[in-house]
């Protein structure tokens, strides 16, 4: 009979320990990490990366560490550290780096890029104006990819993503002819296709925001079905789209949830919203915010718009 009490006592204390193990590890259980907060309210936990991204990390951030004072060496590391998604640590690369090379536009360009991803628009545009006025009289070259197109081949260059990405600060800052002025430098800024309709998607779309279809129709003079677009595949659809050179049940059956595809969902709702469907403009901005893709343009684009002109609130 002793026996028997021992065993059940014994027995008792272990399921009381086991439970409270279990009761201890359900309430230890850390929450996801939010690592951004949208303006609309909405919580960001940046994936895991790839191994290849973490790859490339780690190999400029040794490269940076064993000579931080060369600026491919802060730019790479700025760059691959984006990449991972985080944005606020690549902006304090790139400032300590200007602080050592003040005059050097590349570092404006790359953090203006980045307080654009952050929503710090102000921000962007004073940087990317420096960059702009650092760049006046120089050269223009091609800008390396981070992430190559599928055929390998750089189609962007320094000064188009300069005027390129001030041109987009101004836009989501609602500064239309600001916006329009610093496209129009990114279109004669090159002659790849692939800036001619990355600039003209903009330029159209500003003008029509503005009311001057006759000219935003002018924009579309260099497009044709016959342009070798190599990375602005998106950019490209939609400005045969603005030409009547694709219908728009070409476009209409894009989801979400990547850049290429927020910026042909953005580039539809604009096309509601200055052809008079405000609410069917609203609908499909309310629906891009919805996507994973929470620093592509077209994403932040249709934030901005449904804060300024729809008082939209995440739902």
């Amino acid at each position: 009979m002793i026996c028997i009490k021992k065993s059940l006592l014994l027995l008792t204390i272990t399921l009381l320990i086991t439970g409270c193990r279990s009761d201890k590890k359900e309430t230890d259980t850390p929450a996801a990490q939010v690592d951004f907060v949208t303006p609309l309210g909405k919580e960001i936990t940046l994936p895991k990366p790839s191994e290849k991204l973490v790859d490339q990390y780690q190999t400029a951030k040794a490269k940076y560490e064993n000579d931080s004072k060369d600026v491919d060496h802060i730019i790479w590391f700025g760059r691959r550290t984006a990449y991972l998604g985080k944005y606020a640590d690549a902006i304090a690369i790139y400032s300590k780096g200007i602080k050592s090379f003040p005059n050097e536009p590349r570092l404006y360009r790359h953090r203006g890029h980045r307080y654009i991803s952050l929503r710090k628009f102000d921000e962007a545009i004073a940087d990317l104006e420096k960059a702009g006025e650092l760049i006046k009289d120089t050269e223009n070259e091609i800008e390396p990819d981070g992430m190559p197109n599928a055929m390998n081949i750089p189609v962007s260059t320094l000064h188009g993503n300069i005027w390129y990405h001030l041109g987009l600060a101004y836009y989501l800052t609602h500064d239309y002819e600001r916006a329009y002025e610093a496209y129009v430098k990114c279109r004669a800024s090159g002659t790849l296709d692939d800036n001619i309709v990355s600039s003209t998607h903009w330029l159209y779309m500003i003008q029509r925001r503005l009311g001057n279809t006759e000219l935003a129709n002018e924009m579309l003079a260099p497009i044709s079905n016959e342009m070798n677009v190599i990375e602005n595949h998106s950019y490209y659809k939609l400005c045969k789209f603005y030409k009547n050179l694709i219908p728009i049940d070409s476009l209409s059956q894009t989801k979400t949830g990547s850049p290429s595809s927020d910026a042909i969902l953005y580039g539809l709702a604009n096309w509601h919203f200055y052809t008079s469907e405000k609410e069917k403009s609203k609908e499909a901005m309310a629906k891009i915010v919805t996507s994973n893709a929470w620093s592509s343009f077209g994403y932040i684009a249709a934030e901005s718009d449904l804060i300024e002109y729809f008082n939209h609130e995440l739902k």
